[in-house]
């Protein structure tokens, strides 16, 4: 069912905590979307934990910030020097078949009115349609999204749908599982995206929150760091820090619906993300007139390091369903 745009936020809301379903009062997860400022917020236990933006200024939409247990941003949005880096953002580099000009969703940013002082409007868009189902039980919410990736400021590229779970764990904690799906609704579709700047999605986590900012990246193979983890396999990817005397990590697991094997893209300086299945990573493919792709992946945003965030268990609990 589609819901129009300008009545997005009020069937969101009413869907979330419409009385058949849960009692307002018992929630422990909240919605408050606002279509005129482009951002839905998403409250745990009355606290902000992440933000999707998607107003019409935006170039795609996107999370920011993404919050840890203590409330401070994990994630940062139109860093230096890459302002086209946006917190949490699905996006590639496509061409329509019968168009001769290749769009880089993932810099879509720079198709504003001038590319070394982007502003919108954008000519090429990752543009949000509507809020489409919702509902929650006391300790998790869903919701799906409808949205549109479009060039050329009206012409269809990909249909994409977005299924977004979110968990209340306690004390701060939250898990999110978030499944992709593009459709090839208006032509072909051919991917071309290189082997260097993509991942399905893409993480950029704040400077504090980084190895340059004296925090770890461990997957679940043991490597660490850049050096040990970019371009390898791996099932999940863990960044931990110390902040201001908070001691957090933000995990990504990539779900086993996912094609295998796959690697995994990654920098000291804080972006990292998993890649699509290797036959497919780096190299050009077709997706052809109504046919469909999908990534699943879930992030957790925990108290403590590796273990004390039991990234491992709960990456299992993840793929066994139990989480």
């Amino acid at each position: 069912m589609k819901v129009p745009h300008a009545l997005a936020s009020l069937f969101l809301l009413a869907a979330v905590l419409m009385p058949s379903l849960l009692d307002a009062a018992e929630s422990r997860i909240e919605f408050r979307a606002d279509d005129a400022a482009g951002r839905a917020q998403v409250l745990i236990d009355g606290k902000e934990a992440l933000v999707f933006r998607y107003g019409d200024q935006v170039d795609l939409v996107h999370l920011f910030p993404i919050r840890s247990p203590g409330g401070k941003s994990m994630t940062v949005d139109h860093p230096n020097p890459y302002p086209h880096h946006r917190s949490f953002w699905f996006a590639d580099k496509v061409r329509l078949e019968g168009e001769q000009r290749t769009v880089e969703f993932y810099g879509a940013i720079y198709s504003g009115k001038s590319r070394q002082d982007p502003k919108p409007p954008y000519k090429d868009h990752i543009r949000h349609v509507a809020f489409t189902e919702g509902r929650a039980t006391k300790d998790e919410a869903r919701v799906a999204i409808d949205l549109l990736w479009e060039m050329d400021d009206t012409k269809r590229v990909l249909d994409e749908r977005r299924d977004v779970r979110i968990v209340a764990l306690g004390e701060g904690e939250y898990f999110f599982d978030v499944t992709f799906k593009v459709t090839a609704a208006y032509g072909d579709v051919h991917f071309v995206s290189d082997d260097v700047h993509y991942a399905w999605p893409y993480i950029r986590m704040n400077k504090t929150w980084s190895v340059d900012g004296g925090g770890t990246m461990t997957n679940s193979e043991g490597g660490v760091n850049q050096a040990g983890t970019h371009n390898q396999e791996a099932r999940w990817i863990d960044y931990s820090n110390t902040v201001e005397d908070e001691s957090a990590g933000l995990a990504v697991f990539s779900h086993t619906d996912n094609a295998q094997p796959h690697r995994w893209l990654t920098r000291d300086y804080g972006t990292f993300g998993p890649r699509r299945v290797n036959a497919r990573s780096g190299k050009p493919f077709t997706l052809k007139k109504g046919q469909s792709m999908s990534q699943r992946v879930g992030i957790l945003v925990h108290r403590g390091d590796l273990k004390g965030g039991k990234v491992a268990e709960r990456y299992k609990l993840y793929v066994d369903g139990k989480l």
